[in-house]
């Protein structure tokens, strides 16, 4: 079974005021840390959707083994680039793992624990739960992937999570790792 990742890291950062991406945590530029991590958990490919700020999101891929895809759209809805991400799948991925490069506290090893449960479970979706919150990441099965195109509302395929919720296979993780990094605020806190 060959999974692949989706990394999103297009967005404009507005709350930020300067591309997140490029903030460096732990010696690392988030976007480089996820797709590492994603990598490491034995996704393949890693397909790491970038807009703002391409060349420098780039740059700072370099030397990770990713594929890097631009989101002209990048100031729309999140599901712009995950269907920029999606259409960069080939036939032979059975699934695919949906990763906010803004959610610093996910590790590589929640990453290969959904891997792990997809592999061991017939449901058409793997999602994470922290708290009474589903969030990424999330792991679809090829036959969700449809549905996923088609949904072009905001959210990295909530509505689709919602609709198959009863069927999904839950993976549970502590509510501290839902955080993400969207103001200085946020940022602050981490350091």
């Amino acid at each position: 079974m060959r999974i692949g990742a989706i990394v999103l890291a297009a967005g404009a950062s507005r709350r930020m005021g300067r591309n997140k991406m490029l903030l460096t945590l732990d010696g690392e530029p988030l976007v480089r840390r996820a797709a590492r991590r994603a990598l490491a958990a034995g996704c393949s490919p890693v397909i790491v959707v970038i807009g703002n700020e391409a060349e420098q999101v780039r740059a700072a891929l370099d030397g990770v083994e990713c594929t890097c895809v631009e989101n002209p759209a990048f100031t729309g809805p999140t599901t712009t680039s995950l269907h920029v991400g999606l259409g960069q799948l080939g036939e032979d991925i059975s699934a695919v793992v949906v990763v906010l490069a803004d959610m610093v506290h996910v590790t590589e090893a929640m990453l290969r624990t959904l891997l792990e449960t997809a592999r061991t479970t017939e449901a058409p979706l793997v999602v994470s739960q922290y708290g009474e919150a589903i969030a990424p990441p999330l792991l679809f099965r090829r036959a969700l992937i449809p549905e996923l195109l088609a949904w072009h509302g905001e959210g990295a395929g909530k509505q689709v999570v919602q609709r198959h919720r009863a069927e999904a296979a839950l993976v549970t993780w502590p509510l501290a790792a839902l955080q993400d990094v969207d103001t200085p605020e946020d940022w602050a806190r981490l350091h």
